[in-house]
């Protein structure tokens, strides 16, 4: 099920548990619907609402430390690529076919996570990527610098391929959900409960529908932004190749 459609059924969900709840209003004797059961209900209420809050609060806040973390990686990536690239162009010609190499890497290895944003490990992880990007390390390796500036630039240049690929493998790593699914589950099980009891003892007219209905759809929201959060390589909320892309421009300028 996707973000779009699991924040629907959220929706309905607690939609449906308000209308029920109304429903059987109708149903119960009177004595359950006075004052004193209205008191306990508002409590016990008061208590799931408190505890709806704090779990909301702390899938919201690991969603985004997630989503920053591997934001922050992209952003590292194009930094590390325009680095590499800039480091070969100053060692000397005969790297130009290293640089060809690796720009035609990163290019390709761009275009598939993005294409398969929910796939990216066995992109980033598959043995393919790791030949060629250990084909290229080897190249680098085997450079013969002629003099100190050049040795300085071959050791620098291995330097920021390790770090890629150190970043790539925290990619990969970071690929499952950073939200429990238990924390989903009884969230969404103390939100329908939560909406049951509004609908328990609120009049049964427009302006009460319509502020029930309001509510569900920003509890379904927020769902879905902590699910989209989830999930930064696809949907709505995907992190912009746009850095990794322009600086592969800038290499490809040189």
């Amino acid at each position: 099920m996707n973000n779009i459609g699991a924040a629907a059924a959220i929706f309905l969900c607690l939609c449906a548990a308000a209308l029920m709840a109304m429903l059987i209003r109708e149903r119960l004797p009177r004595s359950h619907l006075d004052d004193p059961s209205k008191d306990a209900v508002k409590v016990g209420m008061g208590l799931i609402a408190t505890m709806s809050a704090l779990v909301l609060g702390l899938l919201i806040a690991s969603a985004k430390t997630s989503y920053d973390a591997q934001s922050n990686e992209v952003r590292q990536v194009a930094a590390s690529v325009s680095q590499l690239d800039r480091v070969l162009a100053d060692y000397g010609k005969e790297t130009q076919e290293i640089r060809d190499a690796f720009r035609r890497n990163i290019q390709h290895l761009t275009d598939e996570v993005w294409l398969r944003g929910s796939a990216r490990s066995a992109i980033l992880g598959s043995p393919e990527t790791e030949a060629e990007t250990w084909a290229i390390h080897v190249k680098i390796l085997q450079l013969a610098p002629r003099d100190d500036i050049q040795q300085a630039l071959r050791t620098l240049a291995i330097q920021i391929m390790a770090d890629l690929t150190r970043t790539r493998w925290h990619l990969v790593a970071e690929e499952g959900s950073a939200i429990p699914m238990p924390f989903l589950v009884i969230l969404v099980f103390w939100l329908t409960v939560l909406f049951a009891s509004f609908g328990l003892f609120a009049p049964r007219n427009a302006t009460v529908l319509v502020t029930l209905f309001v509510g569900a759809a920003s509890v379904a929201g927020a769902m879905f932004l902590i699910l989209e959060l989830d999930r930064p390589f696809d949907g709505v909320m995907q992190i912009s190749s746009e850095p990794i892309q322009k600086a592969l421009d800038r290499a490809a300028g040189r």
